[in-house]
């Protein structure tokens, strides 16, 4: 959940970096500049809500839930289709899963604060908007992308495309049958680092104009 960090070194340290790439970064419903049609009946968006309230009032509760052992909590994120597509739940087979977010892992006070803490940063209220923010690059000496899977579960593709109309100094690359875990995907990382240090563009994650917009 780095998006919060991202956003904010480049509001207040741009001349500072050498370049950026946000791949399927979260989203902060309450960004004041989304419109409400996007994010009215998305129900991710009252999950979030429902993980706040617990992570600010009852973080005790929470971490309960998420490492007792007589109902699934965490577990059910795991190859569950509600949250992967079929080729996230391929990539699933052969990497560890999220070691994090096991219960062994989130058992230990540091690691469970640690990621306690990532989540109220990530979608309580920030102190900017990052639709007002400015091209960190204006003089094209580097760039900053976001790249997103279509098929994405967690983070929705249209929340990115409006992103990246609302800033069209943001380079957006789409995977058409990519969903959370494209960083996993076989010549992605190489795909994305060519983008941000040589300027490289796949047209295959090039969407047109039109399906932006749409």
């Amino acid at each position: 959940m780095g998006s919060y960090p991202t956003w904010s070194c480049i509001k207040h340290i741009p001349h500072r970096l050498a370049g950026v790439a946000l791949v399927v970064p979260v989203v902060n419903y309450r960004w004041p500049s989304l419109p409400d049609h996007l994010i009215k009946d998305d129900y991710r968006r009252k999950l979030i809500k429902w993980g706040l309230f617990f992570a600010e009032f009852a973080p005790g509760l929470l971490r309960w839930w998420v490492t007792q052992k007589w109902l699934p909590s965490t577990s059910v994120l795991e190859r569950n289709p509600v949250f992967f597509n079929s080729r996230d739940i391929e990539v699933l087979k052969t990497i560890p899963g999220f070691p994090m977010l096991s219960q062994e892992k989130l058992r230990q006070k540091g690691v469970f604060d640690t990621l306690h803490h990532d989540f109220k940063l990530a979608f309580s209220r920030w102190d900017f908007d990052p639709m007002d923010l400015s091209n960190p690059f204006p003089q094209n000496q580097s760039s900053v992308h976001i790249w997103q899977g279509y098929e994405d579960k967690v983070v929705p593709f249209q929340l990115q495309r409006y992103i990246s109309c609302k800033l069209p100094w943001i380079q957006y690359h789409e995977v058409p049958d990519g969903g959370h875990l494209i960083v996993h995907y076989a010549g992605l990382c190489e795909a994305i680092l060519r983008a941000l240090l040589l300027g490289e563009e796949h047209l295959h994650y090039k969407p047109t104009i039109a399906k932006i917009v749409s």
